[in-house]
């Protein structure tokens, strides 16, 4: 049994008199001990999914699984105990964090809400928590302006972890942040995953970080999962062409790598979706069957799925 399912989930907002399906009919599972990676341009609906797996961002339909429970619809104190079993580490290590609350109180808040262990034994959760992802021992009482950047997402992982969770979401982690703290940060979470034996769904719109860190990828289109497949399949034998666009828009000295990949024309326009295949306005291969029928994410290989009529 997967530690996460998700089943044809749906994401609705209102944007004036015009509906935004930012998620719409995704289905995946999350392994114990798996990282799945989530890419697509910005706007395409990753950050909305990754917020309603977690009950931050109510769903319009659909199914969320957690270990075997369906917390789709449980309310407040129901909920709770899987709160528990599910965080999430944010994009802006500084806006996510209060800046009047010391370290301590940060911490401390997460486990007197779930009502874990006496003064003693939160106090002895902290030092460890804090030991654990690199940060000195007195960071418990320091505000988090005394910190750098990649301290502060530190900070973020071990508020993420005090709680003892199964499940990881991780949105964009490690973009605000220079890219010799990125492989800091980067190896920490690896390290993280392999002791305490964490699932994570990594969400990412930098592929070459994605290839590094995930063991299955999803690639995400206005709402819909248009591939998906193994890290490794996906960077030998992307199907779709949206994932062909993005793999040669990686920064490559191998000129090879960028033959056979038109560049992506055109910008996502999430509230006018078109008819068929929602990536044909802007699909060098677009027929006039991809205008007029949208194509099923079915099987194109072992483990390897796509929604294109080509693939």
């Amino acid at each position: 049994m997967p530690l996460l399912s998700v089943r044809d989930l749906h994401t609705r907002y209102a944007v004036g008199r015009q509906v935004l399906r930012a998620v719409d009919g995704v289905s995946f599972d999350v392994a114990g001990g798996e990282t799945v990676g989530l890419v697509g341009e910005s706007g395409c609906g990753k950050s909305t999914l990754g917020k309603t797996i977690l009950r931050l961002v109510p769903s319009a339909e659909g199914a969320i699984v957690l270990d075997g429970a369906d917390i789709t619809r449980l309310r407040d104190g129901a909920l709770a105990p899987h709160r528990r079993r599910m965080q999430m580490i944010f994009q802006d290590p500084f806006g996510s964090l209060n800046p009047r609350q010391t370290i301590r109180t940060v911490l401390d808040t997460a486990l007197r809400v779930h009502r874990l262990g006496d003064r003693g034994e939160r106090a002895r959760r902290m030092s460890e928590i804090v030991a654990r992802v690199g940060l000195p021992a007195d960071s418990l009482d320091r505000y988090p302006h005394e910190f750098s950047g990649g301290q502060r997402q530190r900070i973020g992982i071990a508020r993420a972890l005090v709680l003892n969770p199964a499940l990881i979401v991780c949105d964009e982690p490690v973009s605000a942040l220079d890219v010799s703290i990125q492989a800091q940060i980067l190896n920490l979470l690896v390290d993280l995953k392999r002791d305490l034996g964490l699932s994570y769904l990594f969400i990412s719109h930098d592929l070459s970080v994605v290839r590094y860190f995930a063991d299955r990828v999803l690639v995400m289109y206005l709402g819909r999962i248009v591939e998906s497949a193994s890290h490794a399949t996906l960077w030998r034998d992307p199907r779709h062409p949206y994932t062909r666009a993005l793999l040669a828009a990686v920064p490559s000295t191998d000129p090879a790598r960028k033959r056979g990949a038109p560049p992506i024309k055109g910008e996502l326009n999430t509230t006018d979706l078109p008819a068929g295949c929602r990536f044909s306005g802007r699909c060098p291969m677009a027929v006039e069957r991809c205008r007029a029928e949208e194509p099923a994410l079915r099987p194109v290989g072992e483990g390897h799925h796509a929604a294109c009529h080509f693939a």
